[in-house]
């Protein structure tokens, strides 16, 4: 017997997500999938390291909320604006992800929603 859990959406409070129509994450029956996630308006003139850590670390808070954690994170897929950006990317994403090694795609994009943003991470997770 298969036992499902309800759906949980999980919002950061990002204005954009009532604009739209999305969820910082949405967590159910043991998956949580983390929409891309940038840094907040606060690192328009940070690196993509800063901006990396900092999208990281809303990815850290959503997956709190779904009682799930970084250890939990099997699959990312990081966006870049400019290549030239992965190492610093890079840095941020081993300094989270090192010891947990998940599976991850790095893209390069060309454009994101606002002009200043150099990285996006998406992130999905099982718990349990």
């Amino acid at each position: 017997m298969t036992t499902h859990v309800k759906r949980k959406n999980i919002s950061s409070g990002g204005a954009y997500e009532n604009v739209f129509g999305y969820s910082r994450a949405v967590a159910k029956n043991g998956h949580v999938h983390v929409s891309g996630t940038c840094a907040p308006a606060d690192f328009e003139h940070h690196s993509a390291y800063h901006q990396a850590t900092a999208a990281i670390k809303t990815i850290a808070s959503a997956l709190g909320a779904a009682g799930a954690e970084l250890n939990d994170v099997v699959r990312t897929v990081v966006y870049v604006r400019d290549m030239a950006d992965a190492d610093e990317v890079a840095k941020a994403h081993l300094e989270a992800f090192g010891t947990i090694r998940p599976a991850s795609t790095l893209v390069q994009v060309t454009s994101m929603l606002r002009t200043w943003q150099l990285v996006e991470i998406e992130a999905y997770a099982l718990v349990g």
